[in-house]
């Protein structure tokens, strides 16, 4: 009788034990997707990426004082054509080039709205490069955390594709324009 509740007592351990190491294991394992993530929007708001399941999208770093700002009206023209076939554009704010992005989120809000009608998700300004590079910067730059390639931000307007599965599929250089027909291509094909 005493043997059965020793091995009970052992089993009941153990398997705590690998509880407790499956949980630590899982907290620390690096995101999957751009779907595990969650951000704060341009007004303060959480924002979580798995709401954007079944769709492409292009995330963009962005400021006002930059000579590539004007790619603003492209990436408006761009939302518009697409956002009603599975597409949506995600803008960060950066100021990590230039101090081109001074403002705070209130201004380059207003901003975005007074000079490019912008009505695509802009979230709040965060660094895209560097020792305080947001979680979601290292998911976009990494390999070993998006599976497709590493890279590094060059400037501001760099564009990320995610395919409808959470995945990075493509990096365009900030000198490609959102109506360059290797990002239309991308967005339609299946």
């Amino acid at each position: 009788m005493k043997i059965k509740i020793l091995v009970i007592s052992f089993s009941a351990a153990a398997i705590l034990l690998m509880l407790s190491s499956f949980l630590t294991i899982n907290k620390n394992m690096v995101p999957v997707t751009i779907y595990d993530f969650e951000v704060m929007d341009i007004q303060g708001k959480h924002f979580s990426f798995s709401t954007l399941k079944g769709k492409k999208i292009l995330i963009v770093n962005t400021a006002s004082e930059c000579g590539l700002t004007p790619q603003y009206k492209g990436l408006q023209a761009l939302y518009e054509k697409y956002k009603n076939k599975n597409f949506i554009i995600v803008g960060f704010p950066a100021n990590n080039f230039g101090a081109q992005e001074p403002g705070s989120n209130a201004q380059i809000s207003q901003f975005c709205q007074k000079n490019y009608g912008v009505t695509f998700p802009m979230m709040e300004k965060i660094s895209v490069k560097g020792a305080d590079m947001h979680p979601i910067y290292k998911f976009l730059t990494e390999k070993k955390l998006n599976r497709l390639k590493d890279s590094e931000v060059s400037w501001n307007f760099q564009k990320y594709a995610i395919g409808t599965n959470g995945n990075l599929e493509m990096v365009f250089e900030p000198s490609v324009q959102p109506d360059a027909n290797e990002i239309k291509e991308w967005i339609e094909k299946n």
